[in-house]
C-alpha cells in the first residue's frame, strides 16, 4: 500500500464573512503534493495563495472540503508543519542561538540534543559567528536564515513558505535563493512555497501550481523537470525561458480576466 500524500487538498473552498459581506478566496481547490516533494504556488494578487498555505498550516479551516497531512485530517498547528514567514518574527531580547533553540527547549528537548542540532543548522544556513548577535544586528537576509533555522531544528515533516523573501532586495533575495537550494538538498523536507516571482518558483520547485484570479482554483500544475542539483545559473537556459514564459502567458490571462471582472462591477454599481 502506497504511503498518502503529504499534503492533499480536497474540493477545499474557503470563504470569508465580514458582517454581511462575503468574500469567497479559493473554490474547488484540488492539490496532492508527494512525500518530500517541493511544490511552488502562484498566481495574481489576492487569488488566495496565502489562504492555502493557512489552511495547511492550520491556522484556518475550509468552509468545506478537507485538507489533509500524512493522510491525517489538519485541525490545528502542529510542529510536523514548519511555517516559515515573510516576516521571520524573531524575539528581540533573545540572541540568534536563544532563538533558533528556543522551539525545542520550550517542548523540554534534552539540551544536550537540540544545541547540537542547533549549532549544525546555524553553520548550514550561513550564520555561524553570529550565535550571540540580537536581530536588530542582523540584517534582513540574515534574520530569515534564523527564522529558517528555527523551523528546520523541530525537524517537521513538512515546510510551509509564505513568500519568505519577499521583503528582500533583489541581490539578497537571490543569495538565500540558492541558500534554500543548498538546504532543501540535505534535509529533503516537503515544500509549499508561495510566491509572485515566477523565476523564484521556477528554480526552487519540481512543480508550480498557477492559480486562477480570486475565488482561486488551480488552473494549470507544470512539471520543472530541470535536473537538480541547481543554481541561479539555469535561469538563463532555454528550457528556463520557455517554462517563464509559459508561467507568465497564464497569469497574464487570469490578470486580464480579473481587470476586466472588476470593471464590468463597478460599471454596474
Amino acid at each position: 500500500m502506497s504511503a498518502p500524500p503529504a499534503i492533499a487538498l480536497e474540493r477545499v473552498r474557503k470563504e470569508f464573512v465580514k458582517g454581511e459581506r462575503r468574500v469567497l478566496a479559493v473554490e474547488d481547490v484540488d492539490l496532492a503534493v508527494a512525500q518530500r516533494e517541493f511544490t511552488a504556488v502562484l498566481g495574481p494578487s489576492g487569488c488566495g495563495k496565502s489562504t492555502l498555505l493557512n489552511l495547511v498550516a492550520g491556522f484556518d479551516r475550509p468552509t468545506s472540503g478537507r485538507v489533509l497531512a500524512g493522510g491525517e485530517v489538519v485541525g490545528e498547528p502542529s510542529p510536523a508543519r514548519g511555517v516559515v514567514f515573510q516576516e521571520p518574527a524573531l524575539f528581540p531580547w533573545l540572541s540568534v542561538f536563544d532563538n533558533v533553540v528556543f522551539g525545542p527547549k520550550t517542548q523540554g528537548q534534552p539540551a544536550a540534543e537540540y544545541r547540537q542540532r542547533a549549532a549544525q543548522i546555524i553553520e548550514q544556513v550561513g550564520l555561524r559567528g553570529f550565535e550571540s548577535h540580537y536581530p536588530a544586528e542582523l540584517s534582513g537576509g540574515m534574520r530569515q536564515r534564523v527564522g529558517i533555522a528555527r523551523v528546520l531544528i523541530l525537524q517537521p515533516q513538512i515546510m510551509l513558505m509564505d513568500e519568505p523573501f519577499g521583503s528582500l532586495d533583489a541581490q539578497t533575495r537571490t543569495l538565500m535563493q540558492e541558500l534554500l537550494l543548498g538546504v532543501w538538498e540535505r534535509h529533503q523536507q516537503t515544500v509549499l512555497f508561495i510566491t509572485h516571482d515566477i523565476e523564484e518558483a521556477l528554480l526552487l520547485a519540481d512543480r508550480v501550481c498557477v492559480m486562477t484570479a480570486r475565488p482561486g482554483r488551480i488552473k494549470k500544475t507544470i512539471q520543472v523537470g530541470i535536473p537538480r542539483p541547481r543554481s541561479i545559473e539555469v535561469t538563463t537556459s532555454p528550457q528556463f525561458n520557455r517554462l517563464r514564459a509559459e508561467v507568465f502567458a497564464l497569469i497574464r490571462e487570469e490578470s486580464r480576466r480579473a481587470a476586466t471582472e472588476s470593471a464590468r462591477a463597478a460599471s454596474a454599481g
